[in-house]
């Protein structure tokens, strides 16, 4: 059985939500180097109710842009469309990536 797209279900644990953080200098997207953060954090919006923040943390070292959060219980509570943006705060600076947003599926 071949997949396209993952899906993410409801109660999942262990998916990771990941993003490049970039900002734009002179019409031009350029990697940010965000390894001297002092906050770094996710919100997610779930269908209906209040967003919630969590820690996120690195991929790799922070100087590749690149942040990553991975579900843990109760995070995934509700089916249907969400919404998630990343927030880095360096000492130059704060960020935020584009709002994406992704589908949580029901189980059997």
């Amino acid at each position: 059985m071949t997949c396209t797209v993952e899906e993410i279900h409801e109660g999942d644990i262990g998916t990771v939500f990941r993003v490049t953080v970039e900002e734009c200098l002179n019409g031009v997207s350029t990697i940010l180097d965000v390894s001297g953060a002092t906050t770094q954090e996710i919100r997610m919006k779930p269908p209906t109710g209040d967003a919630k923040t969590m820690t996120s943390g690195f991929t790799t070292d922070g100087t590749d842009g690149l942040v990553e959060y991975a579900t843990i219980a109760d995070d995934l509570d509700e089916v249907g469309s969400w919404k998630l943006q990343f927030h880095v705060v360096l000492p130059t600076g704060e960020w935020r990536s584009d709002i994406q947003k992704f589908k949580v599926y029901s189980n059997l």
